[in-house]
């Protein structure tokens, strides 16, 4: 009777352990968030490589022969608009004007002393005319003296950055040889392509809207300061590549951009009613991207979704879902295909503008 009265207590005790051990289960299963697409307007940031340019960038060349004998400024100077740069041995031209201008002196007797006897009627007309011509000649030839002159200055055309010297001091320089380049940087010219469906895109917005705004990525992943206006289009489409070379302008007051910078344009687009979802609930198969649906029976279902735009912790949802489609918002690693899960239903709108709290 006592063994009978000991077993039933052991029994009595197992029941009551394996019923708690279930209520405990059931009160720490996991409880998964869910949330849903939302369907709204909103503006993606594009991306272009670019080149950067000066508005003006000129090759600076020898328009005479001879020795360089002077460089009056140095390599990433700034000059300003008639600045002397360089100058070629001029005594040859020196010499030539000196030539022209005695020979203009002695026309210019010549024809006064020949109008005095023409006034007093001793000479004929004809021959003042001789010596009026012989004189405007010889003023000519003086005038081609100066500008071969001037020739062995070179001054800048404008203000602007010289590059690096082609030629070094004394050097021997041929008429049209190459001395530097020239850079005007107080706006800058950057160029980048775009695809024929976004410039279309473009194109149906110009009528309506002012000049767009864009922005510069360079090259060290810091924006640049100042934003650009989109100014000009090119006439032709690459056939090769399919796109189109626009350019925007940038001022450039502190001289920070230089010709030849590479970088990217950032462009926002807008786009139309779309579907949103975090990043965070997607995960990835062979370069496909996939999210966990749940059903009407609570189960997952894996599911392909196609991404039309990537935002900061937000994708744009082209294909695969619908605004009533119920998706897992986290803990993917937590879970199979075909698992039935106890989940919270968390407002889209909530979860969007919390983004940074779920993003990992």
């Amino acid at each position: 009777m006592k063994r009978i009265l000991m077993l039933m207590g052991l029994c009595a005790l197992l029941c009551h352990t394996g019923c708690e051990s279930k209520k405990e289960e059931k009160e720490t299963e996991t409880e998964f968030l869910v949330t849903s697409p939302v369907r709204k307007d909103t503006t993606i940031t594009e991306d272009y490589v670019s080149q950067v340019r000066s508005i003006s960038h000129i090759e600076l060349r020898a328009q005479e022969r001879g020795y360089l004998q002077k460089i009056f400024v140095d390599e990433g100077q700034f000059v300003k608009k008639g600045q002397l740069l360089f100058q070629i041995m001029p005594t040859l031209y020196e010499a030539e004007l000196q030539r022209a201008q005695a020979e203009a002196n002695f026309a210019q007797i010549e024809y006064q002393n020949t109008k005095r006897l023409a006034d007093s009627s001793i000479v004929a007309p004809n021959e003042l005319a001789m010596d009026k011509a012989k004189l405007d000649k010889a003023k000519a030839e003086l005038a081609l003296a100066r500008v071969h002159l001037q020739f062995t200055e070179i001054r800048a055309p404008f203000d602007g950055i010289i590059d690096r010297f082609h030629v070094r001091l004394g050097s021997l320089v041929d008429e049209g040889e190459l001395l530097t380049e020239l850079s005007d940087n107080s706006k800058m010219w950057v160029y980048y392509n775009v695809p024929e469906a976004e410039y279309l895109e473009y194109q149906s917005k110009a009528h309506t809207d002012s000049k767009m705004n864009v922005n510069l990525l360079m090259a060290n992943n810091k924006q640049f300061e100042y934003p650009g206006v989109v100014e000009t289009i090119e006439a032709d489409f690459d056939n090769e590549t399919g796109n189109i070379a626009f350019r925007a302008t940038f001022p450039n007051p502190k001289g920070l951009l230089r010709h030849g910078e590479t970088g990217n344009i950032l462009m926002s687009v807008p786009m139309k009613d779309v579907l949103l979802i975090p990043q965070k609930a997607t995960f990835e198969v062979l370069d496909k991207k996939y999210v966990y649906v749940v059903d009407k029976d609570d189960v997952l279902r894996s599911r392909e979704i196609t991404i039309a735009a990537e935002m900061p912790h937000i994708y744009v949802v082209q294909d695969g879902l619908s605004e009533n489609d119920k998706f897992l918002l986290e803990g993917l690693r937590l879970v199979r295909e075909n698992e039935k899960i106890h989940y919270k239903f968390v407002k889209p709108d909530s979860v969007m503008s919390q983004l940074d709290l779920y993003a990992e």
